[in-house]
């Protein structure tokens, strides 16, 4: 009894008491006292040394300030360098063969419609060029070429003090060598990170070529337009000359083009390209190429262009993503000459750029809104038209298909989308409250909670915290099966996956959000988006077919879930915040979207013939002034619907019954379809008449016994498409 009570009490001895700790602790404690003795005389000596140093007065403020400069300049340099080196995995590529390339373009009925690119075999050696057209250049566009590495500060400096006296930008800073790396590598997209990729790759191509090898590829790799590239093309479609033998006017000509291509386009506005031409060789002289006097006959008689058909409306935009397209496949057609027939209709591409600017001259300026993109798809995925701006003269960036901007809500069918295919359903009832993900926590427009409520009028009223909560509950808190839907369907934006993108913080094209749609348009096919039915050779010989080669179709979203899916979709344009894009004669499913402070605001939809995206924003990412997806987006969309349906047999959107019920949607059910409240939709003639007999036809009685009339499924014929 004595031993056992011994031997508990040894086991309850706490381990920190032994001997050997206990020493262990000691030592311990003597090193930290040490330690800090000699710290605290290191710091009493340190301040002793810096007292000889200590300033005062200004030379104080002065020291600090260049201190806190290098802290800045640091830090600065650390972001340009983690930006900058990632740009280089594009010099890998075969970016010179890539140019080599000479494509003419059709329409979807074989009709001309442009030209892109130049060969090699047509480019005209430096050599041959006239001198003055070389001094022109250069005393414009970089009058310091042979003098920089790529950059040059001097010629940025002096470009910043013009700009900042004349409280505007009259100079450029982008040497010959960034335009170049610019032209070859990156787009037109005006950020920061651009300008620092462009001024890597600017130092790049300067060790890596000749300056005579710059000089010579951005003379024939600029855009001159009129759909020309390289200023040897741009003698020949402008002058009807070989560029060997164009006069100093025309040399003047030429070289003012490389500013503003479309702004100076002599056939487009030939007083400016002339009022160019004169600045240009007003830069010669002062450059001490020329003498006053050397240029005077080319001042005095101006250039002319030759008289030759041009293509008044050029889809200039489609052309460009078209041209891009043919060049990522470039390795696949070992022909250089290309001759493509197109998918693009092009009526209905002046109806969509025509809807683009009517609205933008309407309620641009009230909203405070300056661009707009839209891209229109046939529901087997071709592409019918692409709109990247309000102007391709005066800003060549395609917003349709370069541009990434936040979706918003127009995000959140394929979050449904996915809660659908694991076993939600219209009816399913969940929790519209707060909720904390790893603490995110998003609220609702307005800031007020709905309680408990089915998914059908979530989605109509566009509540944020459902799709963060059947990601979170329902998802197991992962986008993993959202982000593999995206792919499946063809989406080429990079979607990070974090948890935050389920309300459409992650940017697409425009392009992409019109080929998510056209799945749920297609009952959730992907519907394979292409722009190209035929290519040919030089010879004549077809060398892809979209009949023979196209790959086949594939089932991205079960039928049931796609059912599911338009139904609520549909909903929202009949009761929702998408009513201004419904359609007198089908149905129309979308969503509208707008994002954080009103820098982008969508409109997405389909019909069974059609699906279209539509955006609005501004360039500079500035809010706009109350601007949502539910207004002007819209009513753009519809514009361009009502011509597309026009004389053509409506198709039901896969799912859905396509009867059109009078009246449907009179109401709003969330303030994002509000805004300007005097705002009206203005409708041109004929599509006024057109929704004026049907509600003619609509309000007449039906016969005794029989069911109430539905819309027709053609319309009557008109004398003019609206557009």
């Amino acid at each position: 009894m004595i031993k056992q009570k011994r031997r508990q009490k040894h086991k309850k001895r706490p381990i920190l008491r032994h001997p050997y700790w206990a020493a262990f602790i000691a030592r311990l404690n003597n090193s930290l006292y040490r330690l800090n003795n000699y710290l605290r005389d290191l710091w009493e000596n340190y301040s002793i040394f810096t007292e000889h140093f200590h300033l005062h007065g200004a030379a104080r403020w002065f020291v600090s300030g260049f201190s806190e400069g290098l802290n800045l300049g640091l830090v600065g340099l650390a972001a340009f360098s983690f930006i900058g080196l990632a740009i280089f995995d594009v010099t890998k590529s075969n970016w010179q063969s890539k140019g080599n390339l000479s494509v003419t373009f059709l329409d979807n009925k074989g009709r001309f419609i442009g030209q892109r690119g130049v060969l090699h075999s047509e480019e005209v050696p430096i050599e041959a060029m006239p001198d003055y057209l070389i001094k022109a250049v250069l005393a414009t566009e970089d009058r310091r070429f042979f003098d920089h590495w790529g950059i040059d500060f001097y010629g940025l400096s002096r470009a910043l003090n013009h700009n900042v006296q004349a409280n505007s930008t009259v100079q450029g800073g982008s040497t010959l060598t960034q335009q170049l790396a610019k032209n070859l590598f990156l787009n037109n997209e005006r950020t920061l990170a651009r300008k620092i990729k462009e001024a890597y790759l600017a130092l790049w191509l300067e060790c890596n070529m000749s300056k005579k090898e710059i000089l010579q590829l951005y003379l024939d790799r600029a855009y001159m337009g009129g759909g020309t590239f390289g200023i040897a093309s741009a003698s020949q479609f402008y002058f009807g000359k070989d560029v060997r033998t164009i006069s100093l006017a025309e040399a003047a000509m030429l070289a003012g083009l490389f500013k503003a291509p479309g702004k100076y386009a002599p056939h487009v506005n030939l007083p400016a390209a002339r009022a160019r031409a004169n600045i240009v060789l007003s830069n010669m002289v002062a450059n001490g190429f020329l003498t006053e006097g050397q240029v005077l006959e080319a001042r005095s008689h101006p250039a002319n262009i030759i008289t030759r058909y041009k293509y008044e409306d050029s889809p200039d935009y489609f052309l460009d993503w078209a041209f891009d397209e043919i060049r990522k496949a470039g390795d696949n057609f070992p022909e250089r000459v290309l001759t493509v027939r197109t998918t693009l209709d092009i009526d209905l591409q002046k109806a969509a750029e025509e809807s683009v600017q009517y609205h933008l001259r309407q309620y641009g300026k009230s909203f405070r809104a300056s661009q707009a993109a839209a891209v229109i798809l046939d529901t087997d995925g071709a592409v019918r038209a692409i709109v990247g701006g309000r102007d391709y003269t005066m800003s060549q960036f395609n917003r349709a298909t370069q541009a990434r901007r936040q979706t918003g809500s127009s995000f959140k069918p394929y979050v449904y989308a996915v809660a659908m295919e694991n076993g939600l359903t219209p009816r399913t009832v969940v929790t519209d409250g707060p909720i904390n993900w790893g603490g995110w926590q998003p609220r609702n427009y307005g800031r007020s909670y709905a309680g408990a409520v089915d998914l059908t009028t979530a989605f109509i009223k566009s509540l944020n915290t459902v799709p963060v909560r059947l990601t979170y509950q329902y998802l197991h808190r992962s986008t993993k099966q959202i982000v593999a839907l995206l792919k499946a369907i063809g989406i080429e934006s990079p979607i990070s996956g974090y948890k935050t993108m389920v309300l459409g913080t992650d940017g697409m094209t425009v392009m992409d959000q019109a080929t998510g749609f056209n799945m749920f348009a297609n009952g959730g096919m992907a519907g394979n988006r292409h722009g190209f039915t035929q290519i040919t050779s030089s010879e004549g010989q077809r060398i892809w077919d979209w009949s023979r080669d196209a790959p086949p179709v594939r089932r991205v979203l079960s039928e049931k879930a796609a059912t599911y899916m338009n139904y609520m979709l549909v909903q929202v344009t009949q009761r929702g915040t998408g009513g201004r894009a419904r359609l007198p004669m089908a149905l129309v499913g979308g969503k509208t979207g707008t994002t954080q402070n009103y820098r982008d605001a969508w409109f997405v939809g389909f019909t069974g013939n059609y699906t279209a995206a539509v955006w609005i924003g501004n360039d500079n990412f500035s809010p706009m002034n109350k601007m949502t997806g539910g207004i002007v987006p819209a009513m753009i969309w519809q514009r361009m619907m009502l011509y597309a349906h026009q004389n053509i047999k409506i198709k039901p959107i896969p799912g859905v019954s396509n009867a059109i019920t009078a009246g449907a949607g009179a109401g709003k059910t969330n303030k994002e379809n509000s805004g300007k409240s005097g705002l009206t939709q203005r409708l041109p003639p004929a599509a006024a008449e057109i929704i004026r007999a049907l509600n003619r036809r609509l309000q007449q009685p039906p016969p005794f016994g029989a069911q109430a009339a539905a819309a027709p499924a053609v319309l009557p014929q008109h004398p003019s498409r609206p557009l």
